[in-house]
């Protein structure tokens, strides 16, 4: 009987130890899992994708779990469904300005910007004549890490379409650049004017360019075009 019972109490002893393990384990798991998951959703909202064709990146996602992930995408879409964001990054010599502009919950954005097309040469000889552009994404502008500067405004639909309408336009009838003339800050400092936005000078660096556009205009980040 003594040893039976002491059977009894060692099944007993290892039943609650499994027990708790499991118990343990299971809530390990669901942790893990719930990590994983917002780790997976925050890759999602940086990580910039190129759709075949047009030149695209990551702005935020269109279709969120409901967390407080959640909050500012709300805060995006109540200042407009649109946005034009006039950006800065590092380059081997002064640096590069740039637009992204989409649609505020949709993940995939389009770039629009100025450059020489080619390598070293055609920038070398368009500090001294005209040579031919491109005027999309150029290497460097889906980077979060090459980004100096950024200036975000936000649009509403009928708005939109008139500003991205632009830009196109702008892209299809910008065919040369000009390190002094036709570059990237006054690209982009088109842009900003047809938004009814102030802009600085255009020779000067596209970081600082950036910045004193978002300054002149106070920071505001909400545009509505004047009346036809």
């Amino acid at each position: 009987m003594a040893v039976a019972r002491r059977k009894t109490n060692l099944r007993l002893v290892v039943g609650a130890i499994v027990f708790a393990a499991a118990a343990g384990s299971g809530l390990g798991s669901t942790n893990a899992q719930q990590l994983a998951a917002r780790v997976d959703q925050q890759k999602q909202n940086s990580s910039p994708t190129i759709r075949p064709g047009v030149a695209m990146a990551a702005a935020s996602p269109s279709t969120l779990p409901p967390t407080s992930d959640v909050k500012p995408a709300r805060s995006f879409a109540s200042k407009g469904p649109y946005y034009v964001d006039f950006r800065a990054r590092t380059a081997a010599s002064y640096g590069h300005a740039f637009i992204w502009y989409g649609k505020t919950t949709e993940k995939k954005v389009e770039v629009a910007g100025l450059h020489p097309r080619g390598d070293t040469l055609p920038y070398i000889l368009g500090h001294v004549t005209f040579v031919p552009a491109d005027t999309g994404a150029s290497y460097g502008d889906l980077d979060e890490q090459y980004l100096t500067a950024s200036y975000r405004v936000y649009l509403n639909e009928a708005d939109a379409k008139k500003v991205f309408g632009y830009i196109k336009h702008l892209q299809a009838n910008s065919p040369v650049w000009n390190v002094e003339t036709t570059n990237c800050t006054s690209f982009i400092g088109r842009v900003a004017s047809f938004m009814g936005l102030k802009t600085p000078f255009h020779l000067i660096r596209p970081e600082e360019y950036v910045n004193q556009i978002k300054a002149l205009n106070g920071g505001r980040q909400t545009v509505h075009l004047a009346p036809n």
